[in-house]
């Protein structure tokens, strides 16, 4: 069995749950953790079942709760080099010192590496220090089935103490698909303000689901991957009319509005009037915005694009919600 459970969808945390044959992923960690298996248990999905978590991208209402969630578990993380890179860095705080503070950082480098002993023959080259110190991480204790176990716990302290050290990386490229377990993950790339976004194309005994969200516009080679569905999540995140009226700083207004931005009401009715090919069982509308969407303007905006063709078979439509998780859909 095939299912898809959205736990939370827009501006102030993501998180999707996929289960296909024996395996399990989390689409995004944008609620704490706390949060998370909150949402899960009320969803019915059991948090120490999942076997890995999958990133979009790196900004904050998709990250939020990432390195405590699969510490807590001990699962693996799956992102591109530079999600990666740019999480990394976002959770590194960065150090200003004058030229005088480090000029005296060099002096005292300098000094400890003089005052080092000469190596003797029994001492293991670097490569080998290197490798003891992989070997320690890799040797922590596997999860156990209590979600509140946290096995860093079991780490050396300047491990346990890093905000970015994760259980295990694990990186894709968008257009290179890869399995983990059951599922089958196709990586495309989206136009976003991130530093490598990704939608996928999930497949699973035999069902395809896309998920694209986060894109300023449609391009061609999304249009291409968001067919043959059997489910499809695309944003719907604003009304053009509420954003251009509503609280955000011009400046955020125009990122939202570019095409690197969301996509509008208007934009995702577009594409499903003269693009989507109708296949999909279910259309769900994700990531709408708190302060610049009603979900009865989007709702009305997709089924008027849709002319109908919404039924108990076939483009039932669905909206996701920031604050409770959306009953889950099976196949």
């Amino acid at each position: 069995m095939v299912r898809f459970t959205v736990l939370a969808s827009g501006s102030k945390g993501n998180c999707t749950v996929l289960s296909g044959g024996r395996t399990r992923i989390l689409v995004d960690a944008g609620l704490s953790c706390r949060e998370l298996f909150k949402r899960m248990k009320l969803a019915g999905e059991d948090p120490a079942t999942l076997n890995a978590i999958v990133l979009t991208h790196e900004h904050q209402d998709h990250v939020n709760g990432l390195a405590v969630t699969a510490r807590r578990l001990g699962i693996p993380v799956y992102c591109t080099e530079a999600t990666h890179r740019a999480w990394t860095r976002w959770l590194t705080p960065r150090r200003q010192m004058s030229y005088a503070q480090w000029l005296e950082m060099v002096r005292k480098q300098a000094a400890e590496r003089q005052a080092e002993p000469e190596p003797v023959e029994n001492d293991p080259p670097d490569d080998l220090e290197e490798a003891a110190v992989e070997n320690s991480v890799a040797s922590v204790a596997p999860a156990s089935s209590d979600p509140a176990s946290d096995p860093s716990s079991n780490l050396p302290p300047a491990l346990k103490d890093d905000p970015t050290w994760l259980p295990a990386i694990e990186y894709f490229s968008a257009g290179q698909p890869f399995s983990i377990g059951d599922i089958c993950l196709n990586p495309f790339t989206i136009p976003h303000d991130a530093a490598d976004p990704v939608g996928f194309v999930f497949s699973s005994e035999g069902v395809r689901l896309g998920f694209a969200t986060d894109l300023g516009y449609i391009p061609p080679n999304v249009r291409e991957q968001l067919r043959d569905l059997d489910l499809l999540l695309l944003e719907s995140n604003h009304d053009l009319e509420m954003l251009r009226d509503g609280p955000y700083p011009w400046s955020v207004k125009q990122r939202v509005l570019s095409r690197v931005g969301h996509l509008s009401n208007d934009a995702t009715a577009e594409f499903l009037a003269d693009d989507y090919d109708g296949q999909a069982a279910y259309i769900i509308l994700g990531h709408l915005s708190e302060n610049n969407n009603l979900p009865e303007l989007a709702r009305v905006a997709a089924e008027r694009a849709l002319l109908g063709r919404a039924s108990l078979l076939a483009n039932r439509l669905l909206l996701a919600a920031q604050h409770e998780p959306l009953s889950a859909i099976s196949f």
